[in-house]
């Protein structure tokens, strides 16, 4: 079968991550143009209506592995390997995110599969997918495809969009998965993760990051903050402000921390070192405020604003308001 399998992570509610409902849209519309379909693979005692509305973002069948735990890399592998090795898919797709990461690593070494990570666009050649992926600090394109099966392909956070139509219900087919001795090694203690706001800063549309240029811990609540609230996005930070305790860990974008990719990404106070470039560097649209005219984010970003931040950003939050009528 020349079809292509994603994983689709969801919440304790059942809801589906965003990146795996992209995923899915992708898969469903490469699997139209090499003759194939899309499918999903679901873990835990997710309700039927659920699974069936994948069908929604183009998923043909979802394979539900009840008895398979949510949030662990290697059950899922067992479940993924599995629904593979069955049903002969040719490809696996995933959307960005450390779980996704780790699960596309652990099918390849237990398929002997081959695999590229950090990939941006998927497109069809004679009939087979062949995956791109920046390289080189994104200065250039490696182009991957795969001379055996299945080819597995790890996107990069937010490369996929989330494409919801009127594809119908999805099949549901319950499969029983028998887990490896090392699989149940491992327990989930508890799910989840503080970030500082509910709103989830992976999925953010608009992105306000803040840096040591805010001066305080405080300034997060009373500069960033407001302005992330009137664009409807999330607050995030350096490691640099997040090492001094300004700010969780779990908002941290760059090398060490979390990498985003958002349409707007609004750096204020934040010098731009590779560490953090690397965690950002993909966002759509790219807004920095310092009062240091080389700071090195100005080398990468799509508008610079040299001036005290503390002047700016109030304004800039007045502005965006006013424009919304708020």
């Amino acid at each position: 079968m020349a079809g292509i399998l994603c994983y689709a992570l969801h919440n304790d509610e059942g809801v589906f991550n965003k990146n795996s409902l992209g995923a899915i849209s992708e898969a469903a519309k490469l699997a139209g143009e090499i003759g194939g379909e899309a499918a999903a693979v679901v873990v835990g005692d997710v309700a039927d209506d659920a699974c069936q509305g994948l069908g929604a973002y183009g998923a043909s069948k979802v394979f539900r592995a009840k008895s398979v735990p949510e949030g662990l890399a290697q059950p899922v592998v067992d479940a993924m390997a599995k629904v593979i090795q069955d049903e002969g898919f040719s490809y696996v797709l995933f959307g960005g995110g450390l779980l996704g990461f780790e699960i596309g690593a652990g099918l390849t070494a237990r398929l002997g599969a081959g695999v590229t990570m950090e990939v941006t666009d998927v497109q069809v050649r004679d009939g087979k997918l062949v995956a791109l992926r920046p390289i080189l600090q994104d200065s250039a394109i490696a182009e991957v495809d795969y001379v055996g099966e299945p080819g597995i392909i790890i996107g990069r956070l937010n490369a996929f969009d989330a494409v919801e139509g009127d594809g119908g219900s999805a099949e549901v087919v319950d499969v029983d998965v028998e887990l490896s001795p090392w699989s149940t090694k491992a327990q989930m203690v508890q799910r989840g993760e503080q970030r500082g706001e509910d709103v989830n800063i992976e999925d953010a549309d608009v992105l306000v990051a803040g840096g040591r240029g805010l001066g305080k811990a405080e300034g997060f609540a009373e500069l960033a903050q407001p302005l992330a609230d009137a664009f409807g996005g999330a607050v995030a930070a350096t490691r640099a402000v997040v090492d001094a305790g300004w700010f969780p860990y779990a908002g941290q974008i760059g090398q060490t921390g979390k990498t985003v990719a958002p349409k707007l990404y609004i750096a204020a106070g934040i010098s731009g070192a590779i560490q953090h470039k690397v965690g950002m560097q993909s966002s759509e649209n790219i807004v920095a405020i310092n009062k240091d005219q080389n700071a090195p984010i100005f080398e990468f970003c799509d508008l610079g604003i040299v001036g005290d931040l503390h002047k700016i950003v109030p304004k800039l939050t007045e502005a965006i308001k006013a424009k919304k009528g708020a």
